[in-house]
């Protein structure tokens, strides 16, 4: 029994010193881990910072591009018919959406479903434009119908949705 007892004196301190040495490794193995991922972190603040903005400029360029005042102005051709400018500003606001999609990825939910109901409206109001329109009517009446249409709204999509983009900014950066 007495030789339990002095095996036990030496196995006993030396448990003890292990579980503190453990308890000490661990401990700055979890410090030297969250100071790994904090370094990680900051890297990826580095690289994506300037991809978000790029992302937001993006996304302003878009609403500026698809604004029926710039749209009609830049795919109206002289000459064209009603019907025929009608679909070319549908094409090229569905074209200029689908370029810019991958944005999503670095703006907000909120700000990308924003940006989703300003290309519908956009669209409804061109097809509402095409519909109180006679068959014949040419592009520059389909034009001014089309700025009736946008001028009856409250505000103008676009410029709600680059406010909305604006404010998002100011609140990360």
């Amino acid at each position: 029994m007495e030789e339990i007892l002095d095996i036990l004196k030496y196995i006993l301190p030396s448990l003890v010193v292990l579980a503190a040495t453990l308890l000490v490794i661990k401990k700055f193995m979890d410090a030297e881990q969250r100071k790994h991922m904090y370094e990680i972190r900051k890297e990826n603040q580095k690289v994506v910072t300037p991809l978000r903005l790029q992302a937001y400029e993006r996304i302003v360029l878009l609403m500026e591009r698809i604004s029926p005042e710039n749209l009609v102005l830049r795919v109206h051709k002289p000459g064209m018919s009603a019907k025929l400018l009608q679909d070319n500003l549908i094409v090229t606001v569905k074209t200029e959406f689908e370029h810019n999609l991958a944005q999503q990825i670095y703006i907000s939910s909120s700000t990308w479903d924003v940006v989703k109901k300003v290309k519908e409206d956009i669209i409804r109001a061109i097809n509402i434009a095409g519909s109180q329109l006679p068959s014949d009517a040419t592009g520059v009446e389909f034009g001014q119908k089309l700025f009736e249409v946008m001028s009856k709204l409250e505000k103008s999509p676009t410029h709600v949705a680059i406010s909305i983009v604006k404010n998002e900014i100011r609140q990360l950066f």
